[in-house]
């Protein structure tokens, strides 16, 4: 264990000198939690001691914090949104219509008193002042009795109760597959503040940016209860329920127990930004050991059904964290849980939530997107409610790669071919918009999980084509490599794509992220020797074309984009750019032609296929 602080505090210490360096800086928190949870009412006492610290060069007059149980009643942002968009989450309504005529009903707006979430703040006090604060749907407004300056340290201390909610979205309790507690962004958590500004977004529906700290957490739970989460269990041998030391034999006599019978699990999680945790009493816990010292564990319902399952998904994780520590970067923890609960599936610090009610092959992909996203969402942390992409997208990009793989999958088929589909589906349907939109701010989910998945995971398909696969692997490790624990933002990942290729990738930053331009190109045999392209979509792209002679060879060529400034490495014949203005470009060969077609290998995100070949 101290191992592992040492080299975290390594890792922070050379990211804050090289920081020092820079105009870059972001805010630290440190945690102190004690829970005392009443199993019966799913009701819990808290008191919270934070300590924040200004890193910013500016002075601050206010804090805001996450009180994200309070979306879970009836008349919250997150019903009103259930009750008005067009196709709501299936999850979280209940479908009184049919299928050509849905009508649908919030399930949020149905919950009794005993069953909506809630965070109440009793008392909070800064360095021992008491402060004025204002609830104002899932976020508490708190004005400071002492502005916090640059490079100051201040502390927060907080009484708060909280009820867990009926499972709905994410968290709560008693899930459909009878998992007690899946608990998920439940406590009173500070908003981040960063160049930007305040980060004090409602929670509406969409996913979270917060501040990294130290957590410190003791939670007194029912001792039938097992707890799978965030952190490091500091009292593994008073725990036991499988924490506990080899050869170390538990019965229930011997636990450790206070006069509620409860036991007092004891959490530490270092630098992190979330904290995480899930209970049941007929959890099975397993651990396995990845070759570099990771302590993998597996919590899922004693279910003989889901067991067999559960059991293989275990080697293949292991894979899994082994491919993405190579093609990512080196995750810099010793343990990660792989929990049964939720909805469905969702990424948490050192954990995920999955639903376990699987097949064998969904449960290994939802385990691969899921872990794949502690690096994207957890160990880069960019802003998921303003770039959804950039988490949603490149998770489901280097995902696809391991999925293929542990399927057996034909090496011969586009890992990513699904979610060119799936974009093709969104550009159809005509109700596309800007992955620059909010997360929350879209007028469909349809249009929100295409563009956060899958037209993000095409961001760097597509630069497979524009820069070259190698330099889309390069990419990915120098980006996490230069920031990770940085909060990157998409023009951290375009810089570090640019500096990788040396090419210029403006121009594709703000076609594919900030407009729904479209790509379009088309390819004619003019004549025997003369070949006609045409750019009929507004947005622009390099291209790979592939000649066939009537001698019965081929040749290849590539077209540069002028923009980009240089074009990727290629053993096909390099012509002349192609400058965007001009809407045509002719290629004239010195062989009779019979066929000429662009993008063989559909690199491309082009809408229309039909156009992308000629035989003469």
């Amino acid at each position: 264990m101290k191992k592992t602080f040492l080299f975290l505090g390594a890792l922070f210490m050379a990211f804050i000198a090289q920081s020092q360096n820079t105009s870059y800086w972001q805010q630290h928190v440190d945690y102190t939690m004690d829970i005392d949870f009443d199993i019966e009412n799913y009701q819990y006492d808290g008191k919270q001691k934070l300590v924040y610290t200004n890193n910013s060069p500016e002075e601050l007059n206010k804090v805001y914090y996450h009180l994200y149980f309070n979306a879970f009643q009836p008349g919250s942002q997150m019903d009103m949104r259930l009750q008005n968009i067009k196709d709501p989450d299936g999850r979280m309504t209940n479908n009184l219509g049919d299928r050509e005529n849905p009508k649908y009903q919030s399930r949020i707006s149905l919950l009794k008193e005993d069953e909506i979430g809630f965070i109440k703040v009793s008392s909070l006090s800064q360095d021992g002042t008491a402060l004025e604060y204002k609830v104002e749907g899932t976020v508490l407004e708190v004005k400071l009795a002492k502005a916090i300056k640059p490079g100051e340290s201040t502390t927060f201390d907080m009484v708060f109760k909280g009820q867990v909610p009926v499972q709905i979205r994410r968290s709560g309790r008693n899930n459909k597959e009878g998992v007690a507690l899946s608990m998920t962004q439940w406590y009173p958590k500070m908003a981040e503040y960063d160049f930007e500004g305040w980060h004090a977004h409602p929670y509406v529906a969409r996913e979270f940016h917060a501040v990294w700290g130290d957590f410190d957490v003791t939670i007194h739970l029912d001792e039938r209860y097992t707890i799978g989460g965030t952190g490091y269990l500091q009292n593994p041998n008073e725990i036991g329920h499988g924490y506990q030391d080899k050869g170390v034999k538990f019965k229930k006599k011997t636990y450790k127990k206070n006069k509620n019978r409860k036991l007092d699990w004891h959490f530490v999680a270092p630098k992190v930004h979330d904290f995480t945790w899930a209970a049941d009493k007929d959890y099975s816990h397993d651990i396995v050991k990845t070759s570099k010292g990771t302590d993998l564990h597996f919590l899922y319902k004693n279910n003989k059904e889901i067991k067999e399952n559960w059991k293989k998904l275990q080697p293949s994780t292991v894979k899994m964290l082994e491919y993405y520590n190579t093609h990512i970067g080196e995750y810099p923890y010793k343990q990660y849980s792989v929990i049964q609960g939720g909805d469905g599936g969702m990424e948490y610090a050192m954990c995920t939530l999955i639903t376990g009610e699987r097949s064998e092959e969904s449960l290994m992909g939802v385990t691969a997107h899921e872990l794949a996203h502690t690096w994207f969402q957890f160990l880069l942390a960019s802003n998921e409610s303003k770039h959804p992409w950039m988490d949603e997208g490149f998770t489901t990009y280097i995902s696809a790669y391991i999925e293929n793989d542990l399927l057996g999958v034909d090496p011969s088929i586009d890992p990513l071919e699904g979610s060119y589909s799936s974009y093709f589906r969104l550009v159809d349907a005509k109700i596309e918009e800007p992955m620059s939109t909010h997360g929350d701010r879209y007028n469909y989910n349809f249009a929100y999980g295409v563009a956060s998945y899958s037209k993000g995971s095409l961001f760097l398909a597509q630069l497979r084509h524009i820069i070259g696969k190698e330099n889309v692997d390069k990419t990915i490790l120098k980006y996490f490599k230069d920031f990770s624990f940085k909060h990157p933002t998409p023009n951290d990942i375009k810089r570090t794509a640019e500096k990788v290729s040396d090419m210029e990738l403006d121009w594709y930053l703000n076609e594919w992220t900030q407009t729904t331009h479209t790509i379009d190109y088309s390819v004619k045999i003019a004549d025997s020797n003369n070949i006609s392209l045409s750019r009929i979509g507004r947005m622009p792209m390099p291209i790979d074309l592939s000649v066939k002679y009537e001698d019965g060879t081929t040749e290849e060529f590539h077209i540069p984009l002028r923009m980009a400034r240089g074009h990727k490495p290629t053993k096909a014949t390099v012509l002349e750019s192609w400058a965007w203005g001009n809407p045509s470009y002719s290629v004239k060969t010195s062989k009779n032609i019979v066929e000429a077609h662009i993008d063989v290998k559909n690199y491309m995100a082009d809408i229309n296929k039909e156009n992308n070949s000629d035989t003469k």
